[in-house]
């Protein structure tokens, strides 16, 4: 018979995300989950996202419907902090995109092809989440976690001053987070997030010598997912952000951008090790901004310390 721990490794959940063409709208369920300590990650991505995927509002073009492909590569490791167990991440993705829509009433198309912003993550369970091992995981009872996090948009994506549309932002951008993971019997989980986007300015926006700026963003996350086995699980998902204001060289803010996307998940295990993530997601409410569809698969492996036997 399998040991336990071998049992348990693909259902960890790991907690990447694929990158998706705007940070504000992940949908990460069980982003907060109990691993053990010492444990790395890999996850290769690939994911599809369809519609108006091009989300600044100053850009004078009108009308955008783009198909953005997404493939993505990410690594992490787990570890103890001050005795509580915390994960740092980093997701590298690679976008081929094909854009059109209208300039000046003028209809135009362009594709991109080129390395999109990475995404850096550290979170940290400060409560419910002790640094443990893979048995002392996998004995310990379903109670509840509460989490910090510190997510970067670093801006390494593929960026031309003199271009209306980019792959890349050319800023910075954080976000801190507070959430909340909270079980409910041995098979349902409920998961809130809350946080807020900050950016840092872009010096070089179009035609290359502006100065754009953004104002914070609000992002709340909610997720209901459903154990079927101990590695098979599925999730209803709930994202709201709203703010972000953007203006260029102080010209008056456009409005404020407000939007709800919905979007399910579903963990297979595949093997002893392994296991694929299947997300999509939609726009259900969208006030200012995004109005598109994303699909994406995620395989993922993990290596975990095996349990040391007592002499």
């Amino acid at each position: 018979m399998m040991p336990t721990w071998r049992l348990l490794l693909p259902g960890f959940g790991l907690c990447f995300w694929l990158a998706s063409p705007v940070a504000a709208q992940d949908l990460d369920p069980r982003a907060y989950v109990h691993v053990p300590v010492d444990a790395t990650f890999m996850l290769l991505g690939f994911g599809v996202s369809d519609g108006a995927v091009v989300t600044d509002p100053t850009l004078v073009v009108t009308d955008v419907q783009a198909t953005v492909l997404t493939p993505s590569m990410g690594v992490g490791r787990s570890f103890n902090l001050f005795g509580r167990t915390a994960q740092a991440f980093a997701v590298l993705p690679f976008s081929s995109a094909d854009v059109s829509g209208k300039v000046s009433g003028e209809g135009a198309a362009i594709e991109r092809d080129g390395l999109s912003d990475m995404r850096l993550r550290l979170s940290w369970l400060v409560r419910g989440g002790p640094a443990a091992s893979v048995m002392e995981v996998a004995k310990a009872p379903p109670r509840t976690i509460l989490g910090l996090s510190l997510n970067v948009a670093a801006p390494v994506g593929e960026y031309f001053p003199d271009k209306l549309i980019n792959l890349g932002t050319n800023r910075w951008a954080f976000r801190p987070e507070l959430a909340v993971s909270q079980p409910i019997g041995p098979r349902w989980l409920i998961d809130a997030y809350a946080g807020i986007w900050l950016f840092t300015a872009n010096d070089e926006s179009y035609p290359g010598t502006a100065r754009k700026t953004q104002s914070p963003l609000g992002s709340f996350q909610a997720h209901l997912s459903h154990n079927f086995t101990r590695r098979l699980w599925a999730a209803l998902d709930l994202t709201y952000y709203v703010g972000g204001r953007t203006s260029v060289e102080g010209v008056p803010p456009t409005d404020l951008q407000s939007n709800l996307r919905l979007g399910s998940t579903l963990a297979l295990p595949i093997g002893q090790r392994h296991s694929i993530k299947i997300a999509a997601s939609r726009g259900a409410i969208v006030r200012l901004g995004a109005d598109f569809t994303t699909v994406s698969v995620a395989w993922q492996t993990a290596w975990v310390p095996r349990p040391t036997t007592a002499p």
